[in-house]
């Protein structure tokens, strides 16, 4: 048995200081008195003792499969250095975000084609049989102007390869992109190329042109993942009537609503809502659109991500506590117990009780900035870190 001893336990509701956290086979046994049974002691020496992060929306290992538009490693070398990472910023849980993409606007990438999709899926699905840090995940994004999208999806799921899905539609003049100056600006500084090449009224009339899935192939993916027990998403959310389709496909979460009236009216329809963590950090959305903090204190976020930036679940968690009053128990549960509940496996990760597993951190705060002493998967210390003056 494995006891915590000396640390803050940070609890969904409360931080709970003076007692010993039991740890034995993987979960957590107890929140006990005193260090009886324990065979070894970590000394959290008056360090925050909180859950491990649960990250459902991140493409951080796409940066490392291919750091150079021309440089492609090694799949699973990218990923036991994701997980080096991830772990190192507090996520024990990852849900990869891997697109479906067809148009190419925002510049050709060999990593959303079906071959690829499928060759990472295979990856994490086999990862956990070989040696590994954190708990890895798949989350499939249906880009749905990619007609191919329904069938790869559809064999996906029933493979057993995917544990969450998300629609997401990119079209100029809605969602993420509804101010098509923002959409210019963004294709500019992806692929200036494409957009001085081709034309921004070509590819606006691409845009008007093209074909989508259609709503009957969204519900049947929906409901085929739900038969499947995973939960499905919709991205960037903009309207009531968006709003309203997606309870027609049977969504259950809005990741990034657009604006703070559709956070409020996705929450009140019953959707759980998922925003950025850099988004906090930086103080406004990179497309001009809500702000993340806003939401939160608004009471229209139940979790919050990491979407392109690991360390910023920690930073923005610490954010929000000394810069907003946030209590603390509640902004950690956004990273934690939050997205457990969208991923549909708060039963048994996402908080401090006894009989979850023992996904846990230890952590510091030097030069008034979070950090990372201790991490522990399956009750299983997996990193350790000192730092020196």
């Amino acid at each position: 048995m494995i006891a915590i001893t000396n640390g803050r336990i940070v609890t969904p509701d409360k931080i709970i200081e003076g007692r010993v956290l039991h740890i034995e086979d993987g979960c957590i046994q107890a929140i006990a008195d005193n260090l009886a049974g324990a065979g070894r002691v970590i000394n959290a020496h008056g360090r925050y003792v909180m859950p491990g992060f649960i990250d459902i929306h991140s493409d951080a290992v796409e940066q490392l499969i291919q750091p150079r538009p021309t440089s492609q490693m090694d799949f699973e070398l990218a990923l036991k250095e994701c997980e080096r990472e991830l772990l190192l910023c507090g996520i024990t849980t990852i849900y990869h975000s891997i697109s479906l993409y067809k148009d190419e606007f925002f510049g050709t990438s060999p990593l959303r084609t079906r071959d690829s999709v499928k060759r990472l899926s295979d990856l994490i699905a086999s990862i956990h049989d070989r040696h590994h840090l954190i708990h890895h995940r798949f989350h499939l994004r249906i880009e749905i102007d990619n007609l191919d999208a329904y069938g790869i999806a559809k064999a996906m799921i029933e493979s057993g390869r995917v544990h969450m899905i998300s629609f997401m539609d990119h079209t100029p003049g809605q969602g993420q992109y509804r101010d098509l100056a923002v959409y210019a600006d963004a294709l500019a500084k992806y692929n200036g190329k494409e957009i001085g090449a081709v034309g921004l009224d070509s590819i606006l009339d691409y845009h008007r042109q093209k074909r989508t899935l259609s709503f009957e192939q969204l519900k049947h993916l929906a409901a085929l993942a739900h038969f499947h027990g995973l939960p499905v998403a919709s991205h960037d959310d903009d309207t009531p009537e968006k709003l309203a389709v997606n309870h027609m496909l049977s969504v259950d979460i809005s990741e990034f609503p657009i604006s703070i009236e559709t956070a409020r009216a996705a929450r009140e329809a019953g959707f759980l809502t998922v925003v950025g963590a850099p988004n906090i950090l930086r103080g406004n959305s990179h497309s001009g659109n809500m702000s993340a903090a806003e939401a939160v204190l608004g009471d229209c976020a139940d979790a919050i991500c990491s979407d392109y930036y690991p360390a910023a679940i920690l930073h923005s968690i610490f954010l929000m506590h000394s810069k907003h009053g946030v209590p603390l128990p509640e902004i950690v549960a956004k990273a934690t117990l939050g997205p457990a509940r969208a991923a549909r496996i708060d039963r048994e990760f996402g908080s401090i009780e006894v009989g979850k597993r023992a996904d846990l951190l230890i952590v510091d705060l030097l030069d008034g900035y979070p950090v990372i002493t201790h991490a522990l998967v399956d009750g299983n210390p997996t990193a350790r870190i000192e730092y020196r003056r």
